[in-house]
């Protein structure tokens, strides 16, 4: 794989293998997929195809692995689900790790997963255009440093998280304090003592509050919609694992009606505190719209006993005060917007009917949505998390070995075409 990956650089080996490869100036063909990001998810698809003796090239923008989860996480994350659900095809996380891996414990696994499968992405290249070139039957993938690679598949794996949303309030400008996206927060030590409203009330929201309460600060949450909490365990293990095994047996509304059932017993009535439980159970409503129902760890103890404060939507900002849709006026010294992310898919996937225009996600509803036309396929767009990401690079990889396969009895195996 190293040696892919030299060449590509403009470095020169001397691989019987590689003599069909051409290069023009900038543009480089490539005999295996090209796949854009080099997050978990590219990693996943490069080790399904490491497997299969089918060589694959990452593009990552970034200067190293797992952009987001090094650079745009709080310190004290860790995953919300049991490591299990959790870990990429083909190897286990470490037995000393625990149920629920920090941060730090997850990016050294993927950095082991990486060195094990000698996957060697290249960093600091931006991919800002992949467009299917028919005259050729290949993909023309081009970077912002001005390179261009050619290859008859492509896989998107940059993410549903790719880059930050960030709402407009009116005030924003005016506001004194500082306003910061969660992709920015490490810490509530910065915030002790200090008034912070929390705008979001998803996992993330909900975990930085208690973070700035364990450090002293005074948060508030803005709740804007309706929200479903349930705890993370239930009867020594967890919720998830519990709904996994129930819906083998059970359908999503028997399973659905269960977990209210006992995060009412565990949790107590939520809409007394301001938490209002949507009309749909959660994984009804996770199914149609992707919409995570928030885990609890802690968070809601510090809600019940009034040490978080839940807030409406906000109308507006002023300059040390924050107006809600309710009418209420509270200063605050900081903003934090738990307010999520979106894919940046539809700026460079051109001329593909697989994504949506509007939010990039594959227009097929999963397990169908890892494979377009032409040879373009992606990864981790399931809204399923890590466990969806290694059921995509798994089936893609098998996919692509039928191709591959067939093409291995030629003289020219594969051969380039024609630039």
């Amino acid at each position: 794989m190293s040696q892919y990956l030299k060449e590509v650089e403009g470095k020169s080996i001397h691989d019987e293998r590689m003599r069909t490869r051409r290069k023009e100036g900038s543009v480089c063909w490539f005999p295996g997929p090209v796949i854009v990001g080099g997050g978990p998810s590219g990693l996943a698809a490069a080790a399904c195809l490491k497997q299969k003796g089918i060589p694959s090239l990452i593009l990552e923008r970034a200067h190293c692995l797992a952009s987001m989860w090094q650079l745009k996480t709080y310190d004290r994350l860790r995953l919300h689900l049991p490591k299990h659900f959790c870990q990429l095809p083909l190897m286990s996380f470490p037995s000393t790790f625990p149920s629920y891996p920090t941060k730090h414990q997850f990016l050294s696994y993927l950095k082991a997963y990486a060195q094990h499968f000698h996957i060697n992405p290249c960093f600091g290249k931006a991919v800002v255009s992949a467009e299917f070139d028919h005259t050729i039957g290949h993909w023309r993938v081009k970077t912002e440093t001005q390179e261009e690679y050619v290859c008859k598949w492509v896989i998107v794996a940059t993410g549903e998280n790719a880059e930050e949303v960030v709402p407009e309030v009116e005030g924003m400008d005016e506001f004194a304090g500082p306003i910061l996206h969660t992709s920015s927060y490490k810490s509530g030590a910065m915030f002790s003592g200090k008034k912070v409203l929390v705008v979001g009330c998803g996992n993330s929201g909900m975990e930085v509050c208690l973070d700035l309460c364990e450090h002293n600060a005074l948060p508030s949450l803005v709740v804007r919609d309706s929200v479903h909490i349930l705890p993370q365990q239930m009867f020594g293990r967890s919720t998830f694992g519990v709904c996994m095994g129930l819906m083998k047996w059970l359908p999503i509304s028997v399973v659905d009606k269960f977990l209210l059932v006992m995060s009412h017993i565990m949790l107590g009535d939520t809409a007394r505190f301001g938490l209002e439980r949507p009309k749909l159970g959660p994984l009804h409503l996770k199914n149609l719209s992707g919409k995570t129902p928030v885990l609890d760890v802690g968070t809601l103890a510090h809600i019940k006993s009034r040490k978080i404060n839940v807030c409406r939507g906000i109308k507006r900002l002023t300059r040390h005060a924050v107006e809600f849709v309710d009418g209420k006026i509270l200063n605050f010294d900081a903003i934090i917007l738990a307010t999520g992310y979106k894919s940046n898919v539809p700026f460079w996937l051109k001329g593909s009917d697989m994504g949506c225009e509007k939010d990039g996600f594959p227009r097929k509803a999963f397990p169908n949505g890892w494979k377009g036309e032409n040879g373009v396929y992606a990864v981790g767009f399931t809204k399923r998390g890590l466990l969806g990401t290694s059921i995509d690079a798994i089936r893609i990889a098998q996919d692509i070995a039928h191709s591959w396969n067939k093409q291995s009895s030629l003289p020219l195996h594969p051969s380039p075409p024609t630039l």
